[in-house]
């Protein structure tokens, strides 16, 4: 058996019920288009893959800890905070 080292990152969105219940397509919208412009480039810069996603949340792999640590993303973006911005334009 073959093993490898990884650093997993599992994220979702706070608030996102409280955000479906206000505005369902305004709130996938803006998820969709968070996730095209900022989220997936950012992982793909640091060498990470997305495991799965679902409605509101992700797993994404990275091949080491540090290209996790210097991922942008992490801990720096209010989710729900975005989404509402976006469905308000």
């Amino acid at each position: 058996m073959q093993r490898r080292l990884a650093a997993i990152l599992a994220a979702d969105v706070a608030g996102y019920s409280r955000l479906m219940g206000l505005d369902e397509e305004g709130t996938l919208a803006g998820l969709k288009a968070f996730r095209k412009t900022l989220v997936d480039p950012a992982i793909a810069e640091h060498r990470g893959r997305i495991v799965k996603t679902t409605g509101d949340g992700m797993l994404v792999e990275f091949a080491s800890a540090v290209d996790a640590r210097d991922q942008p993303l992490i801990g720096a973006v209010n989710l729900a905070g975005v989404l509402s911005m976006v469905s308000e334009n």
